[in-house]
């Protein structure tokens, strides 16, 4: 599904302002435009661009490229997968509409764009979201005023990019979606965070089967309690109950507190014991 309401969306940010006096439509040369470094798009499938250059070989490009002057060259602001499908192509110029734009509005349409066509993948997504912050001094809440979502929304996107790098991979090859990435964001261990997003794509988790998975907390492990050193007096106390009554004796515990267990293993120590108990109360 495409995002929804992204604010004024890409033709408001690309009409033109200027004056209507001459098209600002022009047929620029491929080798005097210059990508975009603030491009949020990073990875340009070869297969894709491929095809597309297919497409522009028999139709030409069908939509122009957004650019803008610096210093006597033009750099994309919007388009560059056409220009770079333009080239493959074999084309010498490209339709392109001329604007004037400054840092953040070039960085603004480079990323509505892509988001509107869903050309980004999540951690794309997030480091566009999160440049477009740091280089343009915006806030979460003015940012998400401009693409016009929520300011959670954009928080929990950027989060993505705190996750290791390894995890941060998974998603940008789809192994993992966004909603994976936003839960396992929530993980405090970097190491648990890998270990569940492996397992994820292992076994196949939905977002919910991994929520589930990492809300569940492991037991603490059972310690166990060490053996105690009886006290030299108890193997005494021991060896004389049991010539005094005859059964086997058992003491345990401390000197302070403990337990004192007689056996008999047949009716007549039983007795003897009985008979004894007699002969001390007479």
């Amino acid at each position: 599904m495409k995002p929804k309401g992204l604010g004024r969306g890409l033709d408001a940010l690309l009409s033109d302002d200027a004056p209507r006096g001459d098209s600002p439509l022009r047929e620029i040369p491929l080798a005097d435009i210059d990508p975009n470094r603030d491009q949020p798009r990073k990875a340009f499938d070869a297969a894709t661009l491929r095809q597309l250059a297919d497409s522009i070989e028999r139709s030409g490009v069908l939509q122009p490229i957004i650019v803008c002057p610096m210093n006597g060259r033009y750099r994309i602001v919007a388009g560059e997968r056409r220009w770079r499908a333009a080239r493959l192509a074999g084309l010498s110029s490209i339709p392109a509409i001329i604007r004037e734009s400054d840092a953040v509005g070039r960085m603004e349409m480079a990323l509505v764009e892509n988001l509107q066509r869903e050309d980004l993948n999540p951690v794309e997504e997030a480091a566009a979201i999160r440049a477009l912050m740091d280089e343009c001094g915006l806030t979460q809440e003015s940012v998400a005023q401009r693409l016009g979502r929520s300011r959670p929304s954009i928080a929990n996107l950027l989060r993505i990019l705190a996750l290791p790098g390894r995890v941060q991979e998974w998603v940008a090859q789809g192994a993992l979606s966004a909603g994976h990435a936003r839960t396992l964001a929530g993980v405090d261990n970097e190491a648990k965070q890998i270990e569940l997003a492996q397992r994820a794509i292992d076994e196949g988790w939905s977002v919910r089967a991994l929520e589930q998975e990492a809300s569940r907390k492991e037991s603490p492990p059972q310690r166990r309690a060490e053996p105690r050193t009886p006290p030299p007096e108890f193997e005494r106390l021991a060896s004389s109950a049991r010539e005094t009554f005859g059964m086997r004796v058992a003491i345990s515990g401390t000197l302070k507190r403990g337990r004192i267990v007689l056996r008999y293993d047949n009716p007549d120590e039983l007795e003897r014991f009985n008979n004894l108990l007699e002969g001390m109360r007479e």
